[in-house]
């Protein structure tokens, strides 16, 4: 036996088990002490399959800000940015028309909170009001008069002195007491501006605004050097948590509001997986059998580099952290008939170099060769498909695209590689007689010649 041939052997095993334990996960560490768990997929599971909120909201014209592309790229930005605070597995935020945009958050089972969070426009300004105190929930309507809680109004210039947009960073502190506030820092050329008003105005109110509504008004008791500050608004920590998400995602350049919202239940997603899944064993089941009957030990050979096949796929979606979806298992089930296309290949090339009445290692080498290059060119076109699918498609049809085409790669990867190595090694065995009997796979549906007038006693000469 060569050397080689186990060395290879070796290296499909290692990949399998590295791919394995990446996408089954039977060992997690706690702390630095691995602990054995029972092995199962840790895919990220999409909108149709867990369940979430699907949300479209509509952005408005104002009288300073038109509706534009780059307005819209503006509020598409920031919305991710929020939504990406909330620690989701790949939400899908896109763009629908000219002033819609497409929210799906898997997972989210209350949309109104993911609303609050994402459709406000979070205006934060720092107003001067002098030696006024506004009580929280005071409302200002227009530049000088404010309503306060008790629906009486007062008098009071709104002399904005910073806003949100100058602020580098906000996070939640506690303050002595245990309660939630939300610490903030300005950027440098704001932090200069801060230090300076404070320096100048101790003693007098600086009035912090959210969206038109008061929320803390604190007296400045000394200059507050380094642009740093904190807001008291008698915050849970739930409140505080979301008001730092706003800031830091900065202020939407066009309010917006919820023209559809709808909540998909998780049975409908345990369904659609139950379903799914079924359909993939059977289909895995089916072909396995196929492979088994119809090419008997390369058959074999070709279902257990289909098992390696299947592993690789799902330690790449694992890894990429890429959310399955149900077009994604329809991708995954697709590229498994690919993996079994790029085999069947295979062995009709090995099959007809047999009959060419080369020896078993030539034509397995020459078939080999000549069914790499019809693998690749049958497959190119279907990698260039489902890539405009990536590039252009949204949502499930991105998941499709990627599962189709990382299952196309891997699919010859195994071909090429995996199988050839199975092969290779049962050469060097008593059992290759078994891989030259694909010379007479499927013999009797080959067309013979067959004599005027006579029964079909053989070929002509």
């Amino acid at each position: 036996m060569k050397l080689g041939n186990p060395v290879r052997l070796l290296g499909v095993v290692l990949i399998a088990l590295a791919a394995f334990f990446v996408a089954f996960q039977p060992v997690r560490l706690v702390g630095a002490t691995p602990m054995l768990q029972t092995p199962r997929p840790h895919l990220n599971l999409g909108l149709d399959l867990q369940g979430g909120s699907h949300i479209v909201l509509q952005a408005e014209p104002t009288a300073q800000t038109q509706v534009t592309n780059d307005a819209m790229d503006g509020v598409l930005r920031i919305i991710r940015n929020r939504v990406d605070q909330l620690g989701l597995a790949e939400p899908a935020i896109t763009r629908q028309g000219p002033n819609r945009i497409l929210v799906e958050l898997p997972g989210i089972q209350n949309p109104q909170r993911a609303i609050d969070l994402i459709g406000k426009t979070a205006l934060l300004e720092f107003v001067d009001t002098g030696p006024v105190s506004l009580p929280a929930g005071t409302t200002w309507q227009g530049v000088d008069t404010s309503v306060l809680p008790d629906k009486t109004t007062q008098h009071v210039p709104k002399k904005v002195i910073l806003t949100g947009a100058d602020l580098s960073d906000a996070q939640v502190q506690f303050d002595q007491f245990g309660r939630p506030q939300v610490g903030f820092t300005f950027k440098s050329s704001a932090a200069k501006t801060f230090e300076d008003y404070t320096t100048k105005n101790v003693g007098k109110y600086l009035t912090i605004v959210l969206d038109n509504v008061v929320i803390s008004s604190p007296v400045i008791q000394s200059p507050i050097p380094g642009g740093k500050g904190v807001i008291e608004g008698g915050f849970t920590l739930e409140s505080a948590r979301e008001l730092a998400v706003l800031l830091r995602g900065g202020a939407l350049p066009l309010p917006v509001h919820v023209v559809e919202n709808r909540t998909v239940g998780p049975l409908l997603g345990r369904d659609s997986i139950d379903r799914s899944v079924h359909a993939g064993y059977v289909a895995i089941v089916m072909v396995g059998l196929f492979m088994l009957l119809y090419y008997r030990l390369a058959g074999i050979l070709a279902d257990l580099a289909l098992v390696v096949y299947t592993l690789i796929l799902f330690a790449l979606l694992t890894a990429l952290g890429a959310t399955l979806t149900l077009p994604g298992i329809a991708g995954f089930i697709l590229s498994l008939g690919v993996a079994v296309d790029a085999n069947v290949i295979i062995f009709e090339k090995v099959k007809e170099e047999l009959r060419g009445h080369k020896t078993l290692r030539a034509s397995v080498s020459t078939g080999w060769n000549r069914a790499v290059v019809t693998i690749f060119d049958s497959n190119t076109t279907t990698l260039i498909g489902a890539a405009v699918l990536l590039w252009l498609g949204t949502g499930p049809v991105r998941g499709f695209a990627v599962t189709l085409i990382l299952g196309i790669l891997t699919s010859i990867f195994t071909a090429i590689v995996v199988t050839r190595v199975f092969v290779d090694l049962i050469l060097e065995t008593s059992l290759a007689r078994y891989i030259q009997s694909l010379a007479w796979t499927g013999r009797s549906r080959e067309p013979s010649v067959v004599a005027a007038g006579g029964s079909g006693g053989g070929a002509g000469e």
